[in-house]
Order: structure tokens, then sequence, then C-alpha cells
């Protein structure tokens, strides 16, 4: 999942860089502060619950589109929490955070209770009594409604950033795409495809029972319906464009909270819903009666804010990186420090760009680059190794596969060697960073003098938040006319544990994972790698699949497609009057639904 720094992927996840991973981890949510977000005072979950209030949000980004099937960044996880519903979930206890529980579901699938098929390729899930829309009057979620928000996935318009996790599991989802790919970007034909074409891999047995038939087992499918593109979409939705503000002014929600107003990049309001049921919800607390979010405010008066009590909780500005050392060194009570299964940020090279006579293209000019540039240097700047401690491949440390690889240690004298015999000379790179984010920008800054010492010039260009993937790394014609070469990005796994997937499908299995449908921003394309991530997603174990990752992650490392710099964890905090904040990192936050405010606050 994209980071405002996910994702989906996500996807939603870097305070210091002001931003989130899409999508979104293995174990607890234990801070290097010795702080957790369900032990400190403010955030803590002992006491009595106080219902009402509203709670203030602040940030200076957006979501990437207000639809949950479309959603593929981190802060778009976090806006769809409060209204939309999945069949599964993380839920905000620390005990299970990395572990899927039943949302919309009535209970986990499993072969002793029939859902899971013998083979493991059939899973059938029921959907909760009760669980409604708030249409007039309102009525309930539908397997139905699910089989529409998975046929949403791949629409012509603008389809769901995270294809590649399930574009050959799911059956029929290929070729059915193949056949959306060529419909007219209208509400009437793409309404009319959905209608008219059956998706044979997602059916609905009956109300509430639909039916997910794979291609191949996937002990990991239960964990990949958790992400916001498999919600169930009501019919209404066929009305307008897929991810348009239109759609965003009609949506209808199932969760404990309903889209009151959405201005981009400016502000969102949440109220109640007076359709949802408490019965039916085993995830969302709904304490407070209103969420708002501003998103107008800086990153450093975002903290100021939450510091004095006059806001509640970040939206995606998370603590400046300059300010971490006072907050840790203090054990500040409000600071949680949660773990991640992400690599945020990283460096993506564009391997189209024309620039410099097809740089970015040459592997030695790309090898130049991994070793002219400070890893440490760079970690210093977000905060430190404690905060953010480094990684120098493809996968972090919590995910299946993942080992120790370093092939290009820091070593100006052997980068200005292979820029050299590269042939590439006096280049000057762009590179593309969110400018309101103070991780970003020193980041930048940092490589921006590494490089300079070796003889590569640098130019900055900026990006407001809300643009960076939907109207730079998004759109392939971006990238082909080389409005950038370098990219500073961030990602997070779909799903944790045994989510290699959700890495190098999206990430690097070349042409099924260019944008818009995939995260391959840098359209990088190995034959060598392609046939090792096919090998480790049909290995017969799991260690199998372990071995074949590994082996995916250093091609990938030779190849030089990208740097990358940490494994973070995820610094965030709140006022003293929020109580319960529990970090959840699918959304790399507290979770806005479960907390509650001091009375009177």
């Amino acid at each position: 999942m994209h980071l405002s720094a996910h994702r989906r992927a996500a996807g939603l996840a870097l305070a210091c860089t002001a931003a989130m991973v899409l999508a979104a981890c293995s174990s607890g949510s234990t801070s290097s502060t010795g702080n957790t977000s369900s032990a400190s005072p403010g955030g803590g979950n002992a006491g009595t619950p106080v219902v009402g209030g509203t709670l203030t949000m602040l940030g200076s980004g957006d979501v990437d589109y207000m639809d949950p099937n479309i959603t593929y960044y981190s802060i778009g996880y976090l806006g769809m929490r409060p209204w939309t519903r999945q069949l599964f979930t993380y839920p905000a206890d620390p005990s299970k955070q990395f572990t899927a529980v039943p949302d919309l579901a009535t209970e986990m699938p499993t072969t002793s209770n029939g859902g899971i098929s013998k083979d493991g390729k059939t899973y059938t899930i029921h959907i909760r009594s009760g669980a409604d829309w708030n249409s007039s009057p309102p009525r309930q979620v539908t397997a139905a409604d699910e089989v529409r928000g998975v046929k949403r996935t791949c629409n012509p318009q603008q389809p769901f950033g995270g294809i590649p996790d399930f574009a050959t599991l799911i059956q029929g989802y290929q070729t059915f795409c193949n056949g959306f790919a060529k419909v007219a970007k209208t509400p009437s034909a793409i309404a009319n495809y959905i209608n008219n074409t059956p998706l044979p891999g997602v059916v609905a047995k009956n109300d509430t029972t639909v039916q997910f038939k794979l291609t191949s087992p996937a002990t990991y499918f239960v964990d990949m319906l958790t992400m916001p593109a498999f919600s169930p979409a009501p019919v209404e939705v066929l009305k307008y464009l897929p991810a348009s503000t239109e759609l965003a002014d009609h949506e209808l929600s199932d969760g404990p909270y309903q889209l009151q107003s959405w201005v981009p990049t400016k502000s969102i309001t949440f109220t109640r819903n007076p359709a949802w049921k408490a019965s039916t919800d085993p995830v969302r607390k709904a304490y407070v009666d209103e969420i708002d979010v501003n998103e107008t405010v800086t990153q450093d008066s975002t903290q100021q804010q939450l510091q004095t009590g006059s806001a509640d909780m970040e939206w995606d500005n998370f603590p400046p990186p300059s300010s971490l050392p006072q907050l840790m060194a203090s054990n500040d009570p409000n600071l949680n420090l949660g773990q991640t299964a992400s690599s945020n940020p990283y460096v993506v090279f564009n391997m189209v760009s024309p620039n410099n006579n097809k740089a970015m293209a040459n592997l030695k000019f790309r090898q130049a680059l991994e070793y002219g540039i400070n890893r440490d240097a760079i970690l210093q700047v977000l905060g430190g190794p404690k905060v953010d401690p480094p990684l120098t491949h493809v996968l972090p440390s919590n995910i299946l596969g993942s080992k120790d690889i370093n092939l290009y240690p820091y070593d100006p004298t052997k980068a200005k060697q292979l820029l050299s015999e590269s042939g590439v000379s006096n280049p000057t790179v762009k590179i593309l960073y969110r400018n309101s984010s103070e991780g970003s920008s020193k980041t930048f800054q940092t490589i921006q003098q590494d490089l300079t010492q070796i003889g590569i010039n640098v130019e900055g260009v900026t990006s407001p938040n809300a643009d960076f993937y939907a109207k730079y790394l998004e759109v392939p014609s971006v990238a082909q006319r080389g409005v950038w070469d370098m990219a500073i990005a961030g990602w997070a796994a779909d799903w944790y544990g045994d989510g290699a997937l959700s890495f190098f499908n999206p990430l690097f299995s070349g042409k099924p994972s260019f944008p818009p449908i995939g995260s391959n921003f840098g359209f990088y394309n190995s034959p060598a790698t392609n046939s090792l991530i096919n090998q480790a997603i049909t290995a017969k174990t799991a260690d199998q699949a372990k071995t074949l990752w590994g082996q995916a992650d250093e091609q990938v490392m030779k190849d030089a497609p990208f740097f990358p710099i940490t494994q973070p964890t995820q610094p965030n905090y709140h006022a003293t009057q929020v109580h319960n904040a529990i970090y959840v990192p699918e959304i790399q936050n507290f979770d806005p639904t479960n907390v509650w405010l001091s009375s009177g606050s």
C-alpha cells in the first residue's frame, strides 16, 4: 500500500516523512521509548469510556480517492475506517493488531466450519445480519454488494493500484478485467458491464453468502480480504464514475459514521450513521459523535496544537523528526512508536525517463546511485536508527522471506567509478518529493548533497502530499516525459507475516505491475525476477516460498531499480484528552473509531 510519505497498500508510515504507508508488521507495538498506545496515561484503555464530543484531527494531506474499492494510500485507509466495513479487518487491540478478525463476516472461515474447502481453493463467507447501508430506508449489506465491490476494482476509469496482488489468484478475474478495460469510461457503460458480466471467482450464493474461488490455495487470502478494495459496494455507486468527487458526495455508509462532507485537500467531516448498529460491529465502538479533519495545517503546527491540547489527533502530520529526540527523552506518554512492515521512505528510479540520454535505464548508472547515497546520513535526519532502523533490500525483517542483503554499502569512490563506466557525463537528475514533510525534505537534501559529491547534479521537483501519487507516480505519462528521475516514496505490506507477495507483485513484477494498475512506478521489468516471483507464489511449502522470496529480493537489488532506506517504526502523537488511542498498523495511526475524549473536551 502507498504510504503518505502506504498502502491499500496497504496501504497506508513514517512520521519522520510526514506520511504514512498504502494498503497497511508482525509483532507487538512496544515502542522504543517503552510506551505503547495501550499503556500510556492519555492513550490507555483503562477507565470509563465517555460517549460524545467531536474528535479534531489535523494534517496537510488528503485521501487519494474517497472510494473504498480504489483507495490505495495509507491516509485513504485511515479515511475509510469510520464509514466503510470489510469482511475482515485489523482491530484496535494490541494483542491482535497483526491478526485479521471478522468484521462484516460472521466468523473466520476454516475447513472445519465449511468456510474453506479441503483443497484450499474455495472460501465461503457469511455476512452479518443487521449490517445495513444508510440508504432510505436502511437495507442489509448483501453478498451481491460484495461481488459488485470486487468487480469495481478494475474499472477502466481508475483501477485499484494493488490489483497485481490477486489478478491471477481469483478465478476469472484477469479475463473479467481484460474485458472491462475496453469499456467506455462512462457511468452507464461501467454499470452495464458490472451488471451483465459474471466474475466466476466471486459469486453471491444467497443474500448474505459470498463464495470466492481461487486458482490455487492461498493461506493469506483472509488477510488479503482486509484490504478496503474488497469492501462491498451498494448499487447506488453505479450512478457515478469510480473515484470521482461526485461519487464521494453520494456515498452510502455501512460503518458507524457517514461522510457528511469532503472538500478535497481542505476538510472532511464524519457524523454518526443512524443506520449503524453497535451489535453488528465487533471492531468499532464509535464513542465520539463527530470526526472533523482539517487538512490545511502544517506538520509543526499540528504537533504544537496536540501538545497544547487545542486539537486531538494527527491526520497525516506526524511528529517532525526534529521533535522526536525530546519527546523520547522525556518519555512523553502521548507518543507511540508502532511497529510496521514497511519500506518507508525508499527512492524509486524512473527507468523510462528520457533524461540524460536515458541514463536511468543504464544499470551502472543506477548502481552508481546506490553506492553514492549515504543511508546512515538519511537515517540521522529522520530521527536516528532507533526510530528508523536501516533496510538495505526489499523485504522488511518481519515479512516471510526477508534476509540480510547489502549489495551497496556507501562507497563514493565506487560510485564515481561506476558513473565513469556508465558513460553518462555531467548528468542532472530530478528528484520528486513532498516539500510539506520535514522528513521528505531532509531526505531530498541529504541525497542532493551525496550525489553532488560524486558528480551528479540534482534538481528538486516538489509536490503537495495529495498530488504525489495521484498526479505524479500513478500517471505513466508523467514518468515517460521525464518529469522526475527519482522519487521519495513509501510502501507497506497489504497484510502481515506471509506478505512478501504484497511487496513483489505490486512493485517489481514487470508489466502487470506498471501504473496505474500496479505501483511499479519506475517501470522495472526483469525476466529473472518475474520467474522467481511466480515460483514463490506457487511454492508448495512455506520453506520453499521463503527461499524463493529471498532469491527474488537479491535479484531485485542486483538490478538496482530502487534505493531502500529504512524499515521504520511509526511515530504517532495524540493530545492528553484523548483516551484509548490504540495504534493500528493497517492505518498507520490510532484508530479514530475507538478513542474517547475526556469529559468536557
